[in-house]
């Protein structure tokens, strides 16, 4: 296994920009960095889970995963375009919807983000399954992804904080770019483009 190679990928995949990602950013600058973590440990819970099912139930998935992505794409992208909505409205009333910020958000959210679906059902039969064959070795990579997902989400959370005077003064501008930046994510994930 190329363990540089498979460090990267976790780490390109997680900390650039996402549905996830960009739902804190906004959450954070609205509810604060406490309120926000409520979201990130739903998303990292879902992210483990996701792992974890990539790793028991890969062979089982194989053949149905085509049909299944295709749904997880068109409920990716109606779910990502009514957060673009409510990130919108963010940046035209002083406060945050609720189910932004919650746990089950976070959760719910990685259930039906293409880009996580992809990424936790490619990165385990990819780098992991052909090295190590014992469930101790795979579950400890499953542990591995986990944290790196749940430094991305922090780190959004930390950038959020620091720069959230800026965001503040600059709030509906800032609430239409990320929503722009939804609606975008949910059009690549649908295929339309």
């Amino acid at each position: 296994m190329n363990l540089t190679s498979f460090l990267i990928y976790c780490i390109v995949v997680t900390f650039t920009p996402g549905p996830s990602n960009i739902v804190i950013l906004s959450s954070v600058q609205h509810a604060g960095a406490r309120k926000t973590m409520h979201y990130v440990w739903g998303a990292t819970v879902a992210f483990g889970l996701l792992l974890a099912a990539s790793a028991f139930l890969n062979h089982l998935l194989a053949g149905i995963l085509p049909s299944l992505l295709h749904v997880m794409q068109i409920v990716g992208s109606l779910y990502m375009l009514y957060l673009a909505y409510q990130i919108y409205k963010m940046g035209s009333s002083e406060e945050a919807p609720k189910q932004a910020t919650g746990f089950v958000s976070g959760l719910i959210m990685q259930f039906v983000n293409p880009k996580v679906i992809l990424f936790t059902f490619t990165v385990i039969p990819s780098y992991v399954l052909p090295y190590y064959d014992t469930s101790l070795s795979t579950m400890l990579f499953v542990c591995l992804i986990t944290l790196i997902g749940f430094l991305a989400f922090t780190s959004w959370v930390v950038f959020g904080s620091v720069f959230r005077q800026f965001l503040h003064d600059h709030q509906k501008a800032f609430s239409i770019v990320m929503a722009l930046f939804l609606v975008y994510s949910a059009i690549m994930v649908s295929g339309l483009i």
